[in-house]
Parts: structure tokens; C-alpha cells; sequence
């Protein structure tokens, strides 16, 4: 915790350390059960190695970065020091699913940096994530409304010149899908335009990351008092962490917040009609589904492009312990899919 800390204040006192074009600092972490790699099967373990020629640089000290790698006993650790009334629901009520989802929301509030899940694979260095043409100013066809950020790369402070920081948070997309159609929940996704959190950055203590702790507070507040009205004491239902901690419940957070900072209407961040394009509302940047979902086939490819595209920043192989196959969830794809049924069939093995 104490190497964390230093890190990332010192991040905060050095605009070297800071992804450009934003306050993001250049510190990643990731996530596994304990220090014994030997689970880790070779692919995975080549992917966490990428992350860490990055982190080291050789070639360029100027791109270094701090590298965090979290056991089950150091997250434990961070919830109780950091969020003290929420520990012990956090080890008493959550899947181990649920609570990787968890913690890389309190690393990145707490102390900012870089999440990517073992499976992700980053293909460019997080220093190159985020261009100066990322923060162009868009325009909402259907509003009018204007987003985005025609400043300067630079500015002048104290007679010295400094970058332009307006990114505080960012995020990448998953599903990008016509919301006029149902095409995105036949497809197992709860929003039309949904993120993904296999990978995500952040500054420290963005609202977007608290109020999706304050959801979640919420949520589970409302469970026990569910549970107090039946004669087991046990939940009526199971619960979905896609929708409990995940990429849905990370896209209401952001969704909700954005708009009520600017009144974005959150579908205008599509990129099937503009080719796909990163897009800056507020203090947040979405990348476009190459970001962090490139190289998808031509099903589901949602404007997907290969991982040699530009816009490519990581690839995410869908390695994860909870990708094991059942029938029930594979069945209820194919209905969704084919016949347009089955809306409500849980999508992760139980």
C-alpha cells in the first residue's frame, strides 16, 4: 500500500508520469488471486509480460511506469484502509467475479493508473492512448450540442509553456449497436452503446468512480432488505455481475453522470455513423470499439477494426475464468440470438 501511495503522488507532481492530454497517471495495475503465477497458463503469462516491457521502457526512461500487481490479500487490504464500511460486505456478498470488478474501480479512484485485466493484451504503449485528435470538438447530429475541446495543445502558465490536460477518465467500448433496433440485449448487452471495463484509466477520485460505488451501496442495501422478506434470509434471485459490478453498471455510472455534467444523450457516442471516433465529453474521452475491442470478426464486428489499425490500443483475448462454457448460458444465447427470446437468461455461468 505504501509503495502505491508513493507512487502515485509522485505521479501527481510530474506531468511525465501522466498519459498526455490527460492527468491519468502512468501507473498500471492488475489483478490475480495471489503471487503464484503457475495458474496463469503462457498465454496469459506473455500478455502480462507485454505490460511490463512497457512499464520498464528500456529505450526510454521518459515512459516509464509504475507496475502494481494485486493479490487477493493487498485488495483486501486497499477496501479496508480505503472504504472501511464496505468491507465486509465486500468479502461477505460478492462473487470473485464481482469483486475484481470491484476493485479496479477503488484502485483507479484511490490512486489512479491503468487497469487491464491478465487477458488484455496492450498493443500500444498507454503513453500513446490518447492523441491530441481525440480531444477535437464532435457535434450531437440529433441535439446540436457540442462536445469536445478546440483549446490549444499547450498553454501558457507562469511564463512556461505545459499540455493542455482535459482527460480525466477513459474509457473504451464493447457493444456499439443501432439503438433503434434490438439488436444490442439480442446480443447479451444491457445498452445499445455499452462500455467495456477489461481495461480501463483514470485520475484519482473521479466522480464517475464514486457514484458507481454509491450505486452499488445502493443495490446492495436494497438486496438485504429483499432478503429480510423471505423466510430463508437468501436472495429471491441470483445475481447477474454484469449488471451487478460490471460493464453495464460501469456504463449507468458514467452514462448517469455525463448527463447530468453536459446533457449528453448517451447513444450520440456511436461511431457506426462516423467511421468510429474517440469522443470528449466533459472531462471523459470513449474511445471508439477499436480501442479496446479490435480485431473482432464479421459477427458482431460492430465497426471493429484489425489490431493494426490506429485507433487499436489493446486487444482482450476473453481468457477469464468466468468465460467456462454452460449449456444454460449457451442456450440462452442461441434464443436470444436466433429467435429474439430469453432477454432475461443470465449470461455468465452460475
Amino acid at each position: 500500500m505504501d509503495a502505491v501511495k508513493l507512487a502515485s503522488e509522485a505521479a501527481a507532481q510530474a506531468d511525465q508520469r501522466q498519459i498526455p492530454y490527460s492527468n491519468i497517471p502512468l501507473i498500471v495495475h492488475q489483478k490475480w488471486n495471489d503471487n503464484d503465477l503457475a495458474g496463469l497458463n503462457d498465454q496469459l503469462i506473455t500478455y502480462v509480460e507485454r505490460w511490463l516491457a512497457y512499464s520498464l521502457s528500456v529505450n526510454d526512461t521518459s515512459r516509464e511506469m509504475a507496475y502494481f500487481w494485486w493479490a487477493d490479500s493487498g485488495v483486501a487490504m486497499l477496501v479496508k484502509e480505503k472504504e472501511k464500511d464496505f468491507i465486509d460486505d465486500y468479502l461477505q456478498l460478492f462473487s470473485r467475479v464481482e469483486r475484481v470488478d470491484i476493485f479496479r474501480i477503488l484502485v483507479c479512484k484511490w490512486f489512479g493508473g491503468i487497469y487491464g485485466d491478465v487477458d488484455t493484451e496492450p498493443l500500444k504503449h498507454p503513453a500513446d492512448w490518447i492523441q491530441e485528435s481525440d480531444l477535437s470538438a464532435w457535434t450531437d447530429e440529433e441535439t446540436g450540442q457540442s462536445y469536445g475541446t478546440e483549446l490549444p495543445a499547450v498553454k501558457q502558465v507562469d511564463n512556461e509553456t505545459q499540455q493542455v490536460r482535459p482527460v480525466n477518465l477513459l474509457w473504451g467500448i464493447e457493444a456499439d449497436t443501432d439503438p433503434k433496433s434490438d439488436q444490442y440485449w439480442r446480443m447479451g448487452y444491457n445498452y445499445p452503446v455499452q462500455l467495456t471495463n477489461w481495461a480501463m484509466a483514470s485520475a484519482r477520485q473521479h466522480p464517475v468512480l464514486t457514484r458507481f460505488m454509491d450505486q452499488l451501496r445502493d443495490k446492495v442495501q436494497a438486496e438485504k432488505l429483499e432478503r429480510l422478506k423471505t423466510p430463508s434470509g437468501q436472495p429471491l434471485r441470483k445475481h447477474d455481475p454484469l449488471t451487478r459490478t460490471g460493464p453495464a453498471a460501469v456504463t449507468l455510472a458514467t452514462m448517469s453522470w455525463l448527463k447530468r455534467q453536459v446533457g449528453l444523450r448517451w447513444n450520440a457516442l456511436t461511431g457506426l455513423k462516423d467511421g468510429g471516433r474517440a469522443k470528449l465529453a466533459f472531462d471523459v474521452l470513449v474511445l471508439p470499439i477499436t480501442g479496446f475491442s479490435p480485431g473482432r470478426g464479421k459477427l458482431g464486428n460492430m465497426g471493429s477494426k484489425p489490431y493494426t489499425d490506429a485507433d487499436a490500443r489493446l486487444a482482450h483475448h476473453a481468457m477469464g475464468s468466468w468465460h467456462k462454457f454452460s449449456i444454460t448460458v449457451e442456450t440462452g444465447k442461441l434464443c436470444r440470438t436466433l429467435l429474439g427470446m430469453c432477454r432475461e437468461w443470465s449470461k455468465v455461468p452460475s
